[in-house]
């Protein structure tokens, strides 16, 4: 296996100290079960987000509560749920686990969503409507005015997943909406967040939902009980604590995407501009070779065969060795 991953958008900086500390600590806890109702991280979040307590609810990573939420929404009838695609993996994978029909929306020529074909998707079979947003794996954003719009047009009985996993490292703030400020006055919103990204806590499994009280309460009443383990909670609030320290990291981060994007565009890949913490690389028919191409160099990218090359943002040495690779790459590679 190659010594770097940057296949998996995982954050490449260990947790805080004071993080790595407190789940020191917590593991000689772990013969108990954990608080099935996530009170302190629910209270921590309610006041971080100052959202009620009641509009929240906690899963195991946020794909955890997509699955809780798809198994309130389809049920027995079953339904549709539409989403761009390519985007996030296991959107059709749930959607078929709980017995939806899965309807996926091409994506624009510039890799990001075409939300009025979305919007002309939906029929009365309809349930649920996902905007990855930075969009998974081709980093595009959708903008403050094209969601107000497409919101406008749904109808009432559908509700709308902003999935936001990589919000933290969003830096045009004035174009792209805050799902959490939209969800105020707009009951079919629901928005996912996650500590899996920016927060470093992939492994302990923990996101949330923020939404109106009663889509939260159908979504907790299908959740798994003590699907957050007690070490999980504590890390997530530990981290929400240490978050002004955790988004220094951030921006470390953001700054290494951009040396990153500057340098695949200077070797002539037409690189979407990206919001989150990955690069898309619209490779087409060269992506297979690309990735091997990388495996070899030493570096674990995730190819979408045919049509591109999503790679993370990691460590300056792996992050050097997909540049060296990319150039290889460049101009009619594109």
């Amino acid at each position: 296996m190659p010594p770097f991953s940057l296949s998996a958008n995982e954050n490449p900086y260990p947790p805080l100290p004071s993080v790595r500390e407190l789940i020191r600590n917590e593991s000689g806890r772990i013969n108990r079960y954990p608080d099935r109702f996530v009170t302190e991280l629910t209270g921590a979040l309610s006041e971080r987000f100052s959202v009620p307590a009641e509009h929240l609810a906690i899963g195991a990573g946020s794909v955890g509560v997509t699955a809780h939420l798809l198994h309130a929404v389809l049920g027995e009838a079953g339904g549709e749920v539409v989403y761009a695609w390519p985007s996030f993996e296991a959107y059709p994978h749930l959607t078929h686990l709980y017995g939806g029909t899965a309807v996926e929306v091409p994506l624009r020529a510039d890799h990001s969503h075409d939300l009025d074909a979305m919007a002309g998707a939906v029929t009365d079979r309809t349930r649920l409507v996902i905007v990855c947003n930075p969009n998974n794996p081709t980093s595009t954003v959708v903008d403050h005015a094209e969601l107000e719009r497409f919101l406008d047009r749904l109808p009432g009985h559908v509700l709308v997943v902003l999935d936001e996993a990589y919000r933290e490292f969003v830096r045009d703030a004035r174009a792209v909406p805050d799902g959490i400020s939209l969800y105020r006055d707009r009951p079919q919103v629901i928005v996912l967040r996650t500590f899996s990204k920016a927060y470093g806590l992939a492994g302990l499994r923990v996101g949330f939902a923020v939404c109106h009280e009663a889509v939260a309460a159908r979504i907790r009443k299908s959740s798994v009980p003590f699907g957050v383990s007690s070490v999980a909670q504590s890390a997530a609030v530990a981290s929400l604590e240490a978050e002004a320290e955790l988004l220094e990291r951030v921006e470390e981060l953001v700054k290494e995407r951009e040396r990153v994007q500057d340098g695949l565009r200077g070797a002539g890949l037409g690189v979407p501009s990206s919001q989150a913490n990955f690069v898309w690389l619209p490779l087409g028919a060269d992506t297979e070779d690309f990735a091997a191409a990388c495996e070899i160099a030493g570096v674990r990218v995730r190819a979408f065969p045919g049509e591109g090359a999503r790679v993370t943002i990691g460590e300056p040495e792996a992050n050097d060795i997909v540049l060296r690779v990319a150039a290889r790459f460049g101009g009619d590679g594109a």
